[in-house]
């Protein structure tokens, strides 16, 4: 006969068998389903009864980023990796993406002169670490000279000169120092960097970010792809929850999830990086099903395979001219794609 579980008592109150398990999975789910406060507190209920659970503590992690409680994911990835809790690079990874929201380059820099001291990083990762040193590096320093000589600051108070250069390291290092400054000042600088087609369309996207987070509710004009659009920070959606990115993106996942998942990962991030770029944009085609149907057979020819049109204009329920449309877009703006920085 199999033996039952005891419940879990704590703080003099009896939690019944497998409780934990139901809140992991309700947890994760809400997170899976971008309802992350109401994973937050379902995970943090089932941290209580398993304190060193995996998939606990990770998906509280990716929950806290998610919501924006940065410094709690943080302090818990931290945590995680001095237990040596989880995937070891996986949780490194996401302990660096979580020092870069919080601007704390030089816990970046020494986190990673620490591994690469010690030999630790796999060479498959050796170059994507360095990258981020490399970055973390000038930021640092960067951060440094703003503190050592304030009188720049006093001297030029609204001025970044970002057209003064074509070095694309340089932009994003004075658009980085922005996060933490009153962008009001500067907002007529930057309309005219969004406005001409100078500007890189990523640090353009970077900037309508800023702009909405300092909620800047002013009308400013923006030219992308040669088109010109009038916006108001306030009003454009999160640059990660844009609707027709979320619509496509769910209908490739009904049709991959289950079947091709690294796939439908693959695809995934494509459109968060076309999307990334082409912010706040809508392009066309515009039926989301065209899009999703040009990602899927731009992904298959990536991955050697040779697509059946037919069958995926069925499937999805395109014409080829609609995907054809898409596909040039997506092209078009792959060839810009991230900066090299």
């Amino acid at each position: 006969m199999k033996k039952r579980e005891k419940a879990k008592r704590i703080d003099n109150v009896i939690f019944f068998p497998g409780i934990e398990k139901r809140l992991t999975d309700k947890g994760l789910e809400s997170l899976h389903n971008k309802k992350f406060q109401e994973a937050i507190t379902l995970l943090e209920e089932a941290k209580e009864l398993d304190p060193e659970n995996d998939d606990i503590l990770i998906g509280l992690v990716l929950a806290y980023f998610e919501a924006g409680s940065f410094k709690k994911a943080r302090k818990l990835a931290n945590e995680m990796l001095l237990k040596g809790i989880g995937d070891y690079f996986q949780m490194v990874d996401l302990y660096l993406t979580i020092l870069i929201q919080l601007h704390e380059y030089q816990e970046i820099v020494s986190t990673i002169e620490a591994l690469l001291e010690e030999k630790e990083i796999p060479l498959d990762k050796h170059d994507h670490f360095l990258t981020i040193l490399q970055f973390s590096q000038r930021m640092a320093e960067n951060r440094k000279l703003d503190i050592d000589e304030p009188e720049i600051e006093e001297n030029h108070p609204h001025q970044l000169n970002l057209l003064s250069s074509n070095n694309l390291n340089e932009q994003m290092l004075l658009i980085s120092n922005l996060a933490e400054k009153n962008i009001r000042p500067y907002v007529p600088e930057i309309e005219e960097y969004l406005i001409t087609e100078e500007g890189h369309p990523f640090l353009k996207t970077i900037l309508l970010t800023l702009l909405k987070e300092q909620e800047i509710d002013r009308e400013l004009k923006i030219t992308k792809f040669s088109q010109e659009n009038t916006v108001i920070p306030t009003q454009l959606p999160d640059v990660r929850q844009q609707p027709r990115m979320l619509q496509i993106k769910a209908l490739l996942e009904n049709q991959l999830e289950s079947s091709d998942p690294i796939l439908f990962e693959n695809i995934s991030g494509m459109i968060e990086r076309i999307f990334f770029i082409s912010y706040p944009f809508e392009l066309l085609p515009a039926n989301p099903a065209s899009w999703a149907a040009a990602f899927y057979t731009l992904a298959q020819e990536y991955m050697g395979f040779d697509p059946r049109i037919t069958k995926v204009t069925e499937e999805y329920g395109v014409t080829p001219q609609e995907i054809e449309q898409a596909r040039d877009q997506i092209e078009l703006i792959e060839k810009i794609s991230y900066p090299n920085i």
